[in-house]
């Protein structure tokens, strides 16, 4: 009998550098929400890949930056605290950009445990395979879109993953339930919609979630930081809140293979991204700087 083997693979590197794009390729499903504005993903993401023998938890971690705010911060110490607990690191990089600056989080890294960690650059179908820069192993030049390069990373994972127990069923596709992917595609809602820094002071929180009969219900709260903010979610007479709740609605049906009742109600939650109290309540990461306030 063949022993199995499983690994948590932490995918690391600054933000909108192709990190959820890349986990919902492996997955075969959109699981983490994507976007071209930066620094969207808020939460760990987790994905699960199992074939033959192996099994790996990939976590699709906010991005490595210069945090400005206490939600930023605990965001960012979140992501270190991933990469710290993973079993490999993947350090995501674009290829299109000349210069391979390694965020100093994943920097220290690749002092002491090279052997864990490995370069993944991204976006490989966008440079001819005759243009791209020459790169110390392991690397691998990956493309979401095309699939370029996922076989080889795959394998690099399996070949250096532990034995051990599988810790999910082979079936599952994360360790996430429902509730959270219909809060993320909301938010991927309002990063396609909103304009500048909105989308970045929306937290949605699941109110209400009933699967029994008919249509799935939701009720949720989006809260934001300041009163302008619920004016400009609302929209004169109400046109953006639909449009949100429709396209939000539309995602998550997709999701669920069903049809969908999406209730959206906005409340005011004063300057949430900066009180730790208020991270709490909204049920998002706390880093150390939070510890005792």
């Amino acid at each position: 009998m063949v022993p199995t083997r499983f690994a948590t693979v932490a995918l690391a590197g600054r933000p909108n550098v192709g990190k959820s794009t890349l986990l919902n390729r492996i997955v075969g499903e959109k699981l983490a929400i994507t976007s071209s504005k930066p620094q969207s993903t808020r939460f760990a993401v987790s994905g699960i890949w199992t074939e033959g023998s192996t099994q790996l938890l990939f976590m699709d971690l906010p991005g490595l930056f210069e945090p400005t705010n206490l939600l930023q911060d605990s965001m960012v110490e979140a992501a270190k605290a991933a990469m710290a607990d993973a079993d490999l690191v993947l350090f995501l990089h674009p290829v299109t950009e000349k210069t391979l600056e390694c965020p100093p989080q994943v920097a220290q890294l690749s002092d002491s445990e090279a052997s864990r960690l490995a370069t993944v650059l991204t976006k490989a179908d966008l440079i001819p395979s005759s243009d791209r820069p020459l790169v110390r192993s392991p690397s691998f030049f990956v493309s979401a879109l095309t699939g370029e390069g996922v076989p080889e990373l795959l394998e690099w994972c399996r070949s250096r993953a532990p034995a051990g127990s599988f810790r999910y069923d082979p079936k599952d596709l994360s360790t996430q339930d429902l509730r959270f992917f219909a809060t993320e595609l909301v938010r991927e809602a309002t990063f396609e919609l909103l304009e500048q820094e909105l989308p970045y002071a929306v937290a949605p929180v699941v109110d209400e979630f009933r699967e029994a009969s008919g249509p799935v219900y939701i009720r949720m709260i989006l809260y934001v930081e300041r009163n302008s903010h619920k004016g400009m979610l609302i929209g004169r007479n109400g046109q953006m809140i639909r449009a949100l709740g429709q396209r939000a609605r539309s995602k998550i049906e997709t999701l669920l293979g069903e049809q969908v009742y999406l209730e959206l109600w906005v409340k005011v939650l004063l300057k949430w991204r900066t009180r730790p109290g208020a991270l709490r309540m909204l049920g998002l990461p706390l880093g150390p700087k939070s510890e005792g306030k």
